[in-house]
């Protein structure tokens, strides 16, 4: 057995050296002088090793009482090294409790919308958490993520899959900053995962089709907040969420220039945008106003008029008009306005600011922001007009750009 002052004075080798003291237990003296207690045990027919701390901050008194205690385990059915694990995880070093932590801390701090905000837990809950949660975030391996995310891209969402690898790896790299864990595997997996591919939405872009389109609309049986959320998203090609959560406290209507201002923090690009709103979108606002005003939104869900339109709402009427989703989407109309826009001339610069497709130089943004206003609000009610020529079925004037 061993005594106190022989550990405190045995002198380190070329090799490493190991002092046993008994039932186990010895003293790992490395050629750099460190001294550590390890604790040799037996459980499932193998042997294994775990460390019981190191010298001074644990003393021999110390480390037999670690030892007795892992000894217990043992006689008790217990594998010391699982029960470890299991006690950082109860400690708050699982993959759950970092994750959380992390999502509490920065989803303010990126700005992020409550939607995207509860769909980045909702997803971590639903295809993460059930297999990796209790993990200690530490000790998570490559091939365990891996093995994880391929169930995601096994049900036919790999776009997901690689979504949710880019969370695990800012959990990771947020877990190693806070001295959780010492490398991401989720930065291993580079290549781990089939490509994505890249399909564009469906989008009608024939003027003709955008016509039929049009009359569909116009005809449309179901609910009125439906249509004239169908009705408007052609006149303002906003993002569907952003139509979805248009309130009428963000709606300028009775000014002579009527503006719909969109909050930064309800933009992908968390940046203040500015719709200006043509005549046609004014006339269908007046005429849901009477009907939806008592809600905070444009477009109230239904079932619950404090909450706004649901995701699939759009999407399910352009199914029920017969338009496949190789058809017409509805984030379709930002790209057919994009696409004839750009067609017949006006300026891209203009184009994209009205797509809210915001310039990584912020000082250009803010220029932009003012200086294409003008020309945005022309080019708005010029593509109202133009719509309404093509709604109607006659002949259709060629919609021009005038300076």
């Amino acid at each position: 057995m061993l005594s106190e002052a022989k550990v405190r004075t045995v002198k380190a080798g070329s090799k490493n050296i190991k002092l046993f003291d008994g039932l186990g237990l010895y003293l790992l003296i490395t050629p750099n002088g460190g001294k550590g207690w390890r604790f040799k045990y037996r459980f499932g027919g193998k042997e294994k090793l775990i460390s019981l701390g190191t010298y001074p901050e644990v003393g021999l008194k110390a480390a037999r009482e670690k030892r007795d205690a892992a000894r217990k385990q043992v006689a008790n059915g217990k594998d010391p090294s699982v029960e470890r694990k299991l006690a950082k995880a109860k400690a708050g070093d699982s993959f759950e409790d970092v994750a959380r932590e992390w999502h509490t801390k920065f989803s303010p701090a990126k700005g992020w919308v409550p939607e995207h905000s509860a769909t980045i837990i909702r997803r971590l809950e639903r295809d993460i958490f059930p297999w990796l949660g209790s993990r200690p975030i530490g000790e998570v391996t490559p091939a365990e993520l891996l093995t994880t995310l391929r169930r995601v891209e096994a049900r036919g969402a790999l776009d997901l899959a690689h979504r949710i690898q880019q969370v695990c790896s800012q959990i990771f790299r947020y877990a190693v900053a806070s001295g959780r864990a010492q490398h991401d595997p989720a930065a291993a997996l580079r290549g781990a995962l089939p490509p994505i591919r890249v399909l564009h939405r469906a989008a009608l872009t024939e003027p003709q089709q955008i016509g039929g389109l049009l009359r569909a609309v116009e005809q449309y049986q179901g609910s009125m907040v439906v249509r004239g959320a169908l009705r408007l998203a052609p006149l303002v090609f906003v993002r569907p969420g952003e139509l979805r959560h248009a309130e009428w406290s963000e709606l300028n209507l009775d000014s002579a220039e009527p503006t719909w201002r969109i909050p930064a923090g309800k933009m992908k690009m968390r940046t203040e945008h500015l719709v200006p709103l043509s005549r046609q979108a004014v006339a269908i606002l007046r005429e849901l106003q009477p009907v939806t005003g008592h809600s905070p939104y444009v477009f109230p869900n239904s079932r619950a008029w404090l909450r706004p339109l649901s995701e699939n709402a759009i999407t399910a009427a352009l199914r029920r008009m017969e338009y496949g989703r190789d058809e017409m989407t509805a984030h379709g109309f930002r790209s057919t306005a994009s696409t004839l826009l750009n067609e017949i001339g006006w300026s891209p610069d203009a184009i994209e600011r009205q797509l809210a497709h915001v310039e990584r130089n912020q000082v250009r943004s803010a220029y932009n922001r003012a200086e294409y206003l003008h020309e945005r609000r022309k080019m708005m009610q010029a593509w109202a007009d133009y719509l309404d020529a093509l709604r109607s079925g006659g002949q259709v004037i060629p919609l021009r750009h005038t300076a």
